[in-house]
């Protein structure tokens, strides 16, 4: 059992001369510091210009491909989108605080639709298609523009998130974000023990007693805050990693099988269609013709 997993909190600082953070990175600059499973106030807006890989977001796991752009509300843990099998042409981040233009600023009535927009992103807010596109332009330009023209842009850039049609919302199902930081604490270590643990067998006694808290207790904890169980979480997560082998590793499908934390080949054939309606072999088969 590993006791030293720990939550991790970001502290974000803005760019200089500016209120926000935007951070650019792309092959020769990785953003290596975002892989590991974090959460800070900050409300997160991030660009994946090409490229694929997994998505963890509160409960929600998924594989995005050609690239991903998503908002990520305050407070809500998630990991970084890449890693070193990450084959994305550019990755451009922002950061800002709630209240970085004033507390009362959301509540002008021209900002009342982007208010509710990041209210909404406290479930966290995956944006595909054409729209997707056009936002992720205006949010590379904006590393181009003067501080003063930098900020409009970052208005603009809500403005079209707020008027955009083609999204979805990850965390639907329910996620519990306005927690105690205890409880923003319990979740994060029982996440980052997963992300590091899921290839072996965890039992619910190991996982309990990682949090201090009885099998019951925990159960109970777990799906009242994911609105998940804990054995459908940790299958939901091997699932997507088994996607995201099948797609970026030229290995047998036995191999990613045990890769990624199944014992028995039948089994993981059976819950990898009833995740993705699509046997691993036939997911192979189509990946390269999918669209985000």
């Amino acid at each position: 059992m590993i006791k030293s997993s720990k939550p991790s909190f970001e502290k974000v600082d803005p760019s200089f001369g500016s209120s926000f953070s935007l951070k650019s990175f792309n092959q020769q600059h990785q953003n290596r510091n975002h892989t590991f499973w974090h959460y800070h106030p900050e409300i997160e807006l991030v660009y994946v210009n090409g490229g694929s890989g997994k998505r963890q977001i509160g409960s929600h796991i998924s594989y995005y491909q050609h690239g991903d752009l998503i908002l990520i509300g305050s407070n809500l843990p998630h990991c970084g989108f890449t890693d070193s099998l990450t084959d994305n042409d550019k990755e451009t981040v922002i950061q800002f605080s709630p209240d970085f233009l004033g507390k009362n600023f959301w509540e002008l009535p021209e900002m009342r639709n982007i208010k509710v927009l990041l209210e909404r992103a406290k479930k966290g807010i995956v944006f595909h298609g054409e729209d997707k596109i056009l936002i992720g332009e205006k949010i590379e330009a904006l590393s181009t523009l003067t501080n003063y023209k930098r900020l409009l842009g970052l208005l603009d850039v809500l403005n079209m998130l707020e008027n955009a049609k083609d999204f979805t919302l990850l965390n639907a199902e329910g996620f519990v974000l306005d927690t105690e930081l205890e409880d923003n604490n319990r979740i994060n270590v029982i996440f980052n023990f997963v992300k590091n643990e899921f290839k072996r067998n965890i039992t619910l006694e190991e996982i309990a007693n990682l949090v201090s808290l009885t099998v019951p207790a925990f159960c109970r904890y777990f799906k009242k805050t994911t609105g998940k169980t804990f054995v459908q979480f940790v299958n939901e997560y091997r699932l997507v990693h088994a996607a995201k082998l099948l797609h970026q590793k030229q290995i047998s499908i036995t191999d990613v099988c045990f890769e990624s934390g199944y014992n028995n080949f039948s089994h993981f054939n059976k819950q990898f269609k009833k995740f993705t309606g699509k046997s691993p072999s036939v997911y192979r088969n189509e990946i390269k013709f999918a669209v985000s």
